[in-house]
């Protein structure tokens, strides 16, 4: 299975672009210098990840939970992205995943063991190499 996306740039490093996905899910969404080092309309490459990452994360949270018998009610990630100078550029050093669940007749201690096994195993976080953390809560 292949997913596929694409990106156009016009001019130099403080030019703008436009991110697109086959899907759909982006069309031609607007990036540049600005929505990336600034607080400007569009988005950035960081912020795609983390929303990759929290879906994928939610995912493998929900197929664990369900192989231990547990359904979710619902799972609510956020994922943090920090973006920092490193060296002579710049590189993703940090990902914090924020994870709320409701999970009926789930304790806390089988909770985080599925949290902490989505972690480290969803294809999202097997692909990246940033230092990734994670804060879990059982709600409910």
């Amino acid at each position: 299975m292949q997913r596929n996306a694409s990106a156009h740039w016009e001019g130099g490093v403080k030019g703008h672009g436009e991110i697109s996905t086959a899907s759909g899910a982006l069309d031609s969404r607007q990036y540049s210098f600005d929505t990336r080092f600034q607080d400007a309309q569009g988005t950035n490459p960081e912020e795609l990840i983390g929303a990759a990452h929290a879906g994928c994360f939610s995912m493998a949270l929900a197929k664990i939970l369900d192989e231990d018998g547990h359904h979710a009610d619902r799972i609510d990630t956020k994922a943090g992205v920090e973006l920092e100078k490193t060296g002579d550029g710049f590189g993703v050093t940090r990902i914090h995943l924020n994870c709320t669940a409701e999970v009926p007749g789930l304790d806390n201690v089988r909770f985080e063991d599925a949290a902490t096994k989505a972690k480290e195993n969803c294809p999202i976080s097997q692909l990246l190499k940033a230092d990734i953390s994670l804060e879990a809560r059982l709600v409910g």
